[in-house]
C-alpha cells in the first residue's frame, strides 16, 4: 500500500542577507527535535528566528544508510516549511548552501556575528551525548546567555534510574515499566493492571503460520531525488539503497499519524502475538515501523499508546489484553528505560567490551551475500528499507555478530548506520548492551545468545538455507549450532555466574569430551572461513 506526497524544502540562506535587527533570539532546532507541539512553537515570536541545519559534521559521523540520512534531511524541510507556514521565523541551512560551515557550532557562532541585535540562544536538550558535548562546550564560550529547554518528548527525565533509584547500579526494566504504568495511569485499573498481570510477553511468541493473511504495509511515495542528487553532489558517503521517486518512510507529522492509525487499524490486534516472528515473505509483519517518526519527534509517545489504548478500549473483542499491552511496553518501558541507562552510564558505556572480542564483522553484512539464508534475508531488507525488526536483529544479525566474537565497536558502527531508527541513544544500550552483552549485564541479564533451533522456531528461514538447522556438524551443518556451543566453551568461566546460564552450562559440562570436541573443531572451521559462509 502506498501514500502519495512530496517533500518541500526552505530556501538558501546567505550570511550576508539574514534578518533585520529585530531578532534577538535564536532557537535551535535539531534534525531529531520536530516536535511541532513543543512550546515553543505555541505563539509566533517576530524577534525570534528558528534554526535549522544540515551539516556534513552529522552526515559523516557514522556511515549512514543512504535512507536515513534522506528521511532526516526531508523530515527536517518539511518541518522547516510548517514552521514557515505558520509564521514563524525560520532560517533553514542545506547542506549545499555555500556559507554553510557544516557544523552545527560553527554556524551558530557565524549567525551571532552576523546578527549583533541577538542577546538569547535556546537550545533543546540533544539525545545523544555526543551533540550534547559539543553544545555544551560551545555554550560555555558565549558571552550571551544561551538557555537549556527540555524536548518535551519522552516521559521521563535523562536523571530518572538516579531520581528513582538512588544509590542503585542495577536496574529492572520490568520494575521501571511497572512505576511508568503507574504513574501515567496506562492499562491500569486504580493501583492494579489490567488483566491482573503487568506483562503479557508469554503469550506473545508465536510463529507466523504460512497461510497466514498479512496487510501490506502503508508505504509514502515522496520524490526526494533532490536530495540525492545533492547528498552524491556533495560526496557524501552512505549504504543501502533508495528508489528516489518512490521514498517510503513518513517525513510529516500527519503522514507519522497516518501511519500510526493504519497499525492501529489493521496490525495492532496481531502486533503482539507475532512480534518475534520472521519470515521470507514479509519484511515488517505487523509492526508499526514508528520508530523513525518517534525518535525524530514527529509524533510523540504518549499519542502512540494513548490513540492506541482508546482503540483497544472500544475493540476489546478484535484486540485483547496481550496485544496491547505488548505495544504499550515497547514504548513507554522499553524505549524510556533505553534511553535511561544511556544517560546513566555514558560516556563509558560506550567502551564496554565484556568478552574482549575483536573480531571484524563479516562482509556480508555490507551486501547480504552469505548462504545462510536468515543473514541474508535479514541484511538485504536493512540494505533495502533501512529496517528489521528487534528480532531480527537481536536473534539474527546481533547473535551471529556476538558468537563470532565481533568487537562491539564493529557491530555497534553497523546498526548505527544502516537503520533509519538508530541515534545513538537507543541503538547503544540495544546493541552493546542487549545485543552483545559487551556491557557485561548491565541492561540484560544474560547474553542473548541461541543456536539455529530458535531460529527455525520462530521463522521460516531454515527451510530453503543452503545450511541443515538439524546438522550440528557437517558439510552443511548450521552454523549457529556449532558457534554457539563454542560460545559457551570460550567464555565459560565469565559466564559461571550468571544464574540464567546455569542449565546451558550444565548440560555443556556433561557431554561427551568427543561431541565438545566434534562441535569445536566445527566451529573454529567456521571462524576461519567466516567471510565465506
Amino acid at each position: 500500500m502506498t501514500s502519495h506526497s512530496t517533500s518541500h524544502a526552505i530556501g538558501s540562506f546567505d550570511f550576508n542577507h539574514l534578518p533585520d535587527d529585530s531578532i534577538t533570539s535564536l532557537a535551535l532546532v535539531l534534525g531529531d527535535q520536530l516536535n511541532a507541539s513543543h512550546s515553543w512553537f505555541k505563539t509566533v515570536n517576530p524577534q525570534r528566528l528558528i534554526i535549522l541545519m544540515e551539516v556534513c559534521e552529522e552526515t559523516d559521523y557514522a556511515n549512514h544508510h543512504i535512507q536515513k540520512v534522506v528521511g532526516f534531511f526531508a523530515a527536517m524541510r518539511n518541518f522547516a516549511q510548517a514552521l514557515s507556514t505558520a509564521g514563524h521565523s525560520v532560517l533553514y541551512i542545506r547542506l549545499d548552501d555555500p556559507h554553510n560551515h557544516q557544523s552545527v557550532t560553527e554556524n551558530l557562532t557565524g549567525l551571532l556575528e552576523k546578527l549583533p541585535s541577538v542577546a538569547h540562544v535556546h537550545l533543546q536538550q540533544p539525545d545523544e551525548y555526543r551533540v550534547d558535548c559539543y553544545l555544551q562546550a560551545w555554550a560555555e564560550q558565549q558571552s550571551i546567555q544561551v538557555s537549556w529547554f527540555d524536548t518535551e518528548h519522552f516521559l521521563t527525565q535523562r536523571s530518572v534510574l538516579h531520581d528513582w533509584f538512588p544509590g542503585k547500579d542495577n536496574f529492572l526494566m520490568e520494575s521501571f515499566y511497572r512505576r511508568i504504568r503507574k504513574q501515567s495511569g496506562y492499562l491500569m485499573e486504580h493501583d492494579k493492571p489490567i488483566g491482573g498481570k503487568w506483562n503479557f510477553d508469554k503469550e506473545n511468541r508465536h510463529k507466523l503460520a504460512d497461510k497466514h493473511d498479512v496487510p501490506a504495509p502503508l508505504m509514502f511515495s515522496h520524490d526526494v531525488t533532490d536530495i540525492v542528487a545533492m547528498l552524491t553532489k556533495a560526496q557524501v558517503k552512505t549504504i543501502g539503497e533508495i528508489d528516489p521517486e518512490r521514498f517510503i518512510w513518513p517525513t510529516t507529522r500527519a503522514e507519522s499519524r497516518q501511519l500510526l492509525d493504519y497499525f492501529i487499524d489493521k496490525l495492532l490486534a496481531n502486533f503482539g502475538r507475532y512480534q518475534d516472528a520472521m519470515h521470507t515473505d514479509y519484511w515488517s509483519l505487523f509492526h508499526a515501523r514508528l520508530s523513525f517518526s518517534l525518535n525524530t519527534k514527529m509524533i510523540s509517545p504518549r499519542e502512540v499508546v494513548e490513540r492506541a489504548i482508546n482503540y483497544w478500549q472500544d475493540h476489546r473483542a478484535q484486540v485483547n489484553e496481550a496485544q496491547i499491552e505488548g505495544f504499550v511496553r515497547q514504548i513507554i518501558g522499553w524505549r524510556e528505560f533505553i534511553r535511561a541507562i544511556y544517560w546513566h552510564h555514558m560516556p563509558n558505556y560506550s567502551t564496554t567490551n565484556f568478552f574482549e572480542h575483536s573480531a571484524k564483522l563479516p562482509a556480508y553484512y555490507w551486501t547480504a551475500k552469505t548462504k545462510m539464508q536468515c543473514m541474508a534475508k535479514s541484511i538485504e531488507q536493512s540494505l533495502k528499507f533501512s529496517y528489521a525488526h528487534h528480532i531480527q536483529r537481536l536473534m539474527v544479525t546481533g547473535n551471529f555478530a556476538l558468537l563470532s566474537g565481533v568487537a562491539p565497536d564493529e557491530v555497534d558502527a553497523w546498526y548505527l548506520g544502516i537503520y533509519i531508527d538508530a541515534l545513538q541513544w537507543v541503538e547503544l544500550p540495544n546493541t552493546r548492551g542487549m545485543s552483545q552483552f559487551a556491557d557485561g549485564g548491565i541492561l540484560a541479564t544474560k547474553p542473548y545468545i541461541s543456536s539455529g533451533s530458535y531460529i527455525n522456531k520462530m521463522s521460516n528461514y531454515c527451510q530453503s538455507c543452503h545450511y541443515d538447522v538439524n546438522q550440528r556438524v557437517g558439510e552443511n551443518a548450521c552454523p549457529f549450532n556449532s558457534l554457539y556451543w563454542h560460545f559457551i566453551e570460550t567464555h565459560k568461566k565469565q559466564l559461571r555466574n550468571n544464574g540464567r546460564m546455569g542449565l546451558i552450562l550444565n548440560q555443556w559440562d556433561k557431554r561427551d569430551e568427543s561431541d565438545k570436541q566434534e562441535l569445536l573443531k566445527q566451529a573454529r572451521f567456521y571462524l576461519s572461513q567466516v567471510d565465506s559462509l
